[in-house]
């Protein structure tokens, strides 16, 4: 059966993944594969690289972090954008064992052979958005209504009146 996928160079950053044929709305195409750490493993691990603009990390839930850098696989190239074609699902296990967990990454509307795949990271960070965070986690996607930034906005708290 031929691959659905394919990684080359991207147009948006570095490499992508690429629609090896046409696919359908609404379909698994691959899931995101890596080592699985707790939380406190991957900030030991990455605390020195936090602000690097590039990280191959993804929160799977409250306990632990895929960490795709380690034995990850082809969803790890898969790009941001503001106007994504896919979007990554968890889907929980049943049990008790949160490692059991998954993240599969779901093709949001049909899409044609070659174009590339890409999903909206949601990056969130504690810190002040400052102009050199901002421009750390630069989008390069292209869309005409491109944020600029991979990061999301801050929600603001509202004040009691």
């Amino acid at each position: 059966m031929p691959r659905s996928i394919l990684v080359r160079r991207s147009p948006i950053h570095g490499n992508g993944v690429f629609a090896a044929k046409d696919l359908p709305a609404e379909k698994y195409v691959i899931r995101y594969r890596g080592r699985l750490l707790t939380h406190a493993q991957a900030d030991k691990r990455y605390s020195e690289n936090a602000e690097t603009g590039h990280t191959f990390l993804f929160i799977l839930n409250d306990q632990y972090v895929i960490d795709g850098n380690q034995q990850g696989n082809d969803a790890r190239w898969i790009n941001h954008s503001c106007a994504p074609n896919c979007q990554p699902v968890l889907v929980e296990y049943e049990g008790r064992d949160r490692k059991l967990d998954r993240v599969m990454i779901e093709t949001l509307r049909p899409i044609k052979a070659g174009e590339e795949l890409t999903y909206d990271y949601g990056i969130t960070l504690e810190h002040r958005h400052t102009a050199r965070l901002k421009k750390l986690w630069q989008c390069l996607c292209g869309n005409p209504n491109c944020s600029g930034t991979l990061l999301k906005p801050k929600s603001r708290k509202r004040s009691a009146a």
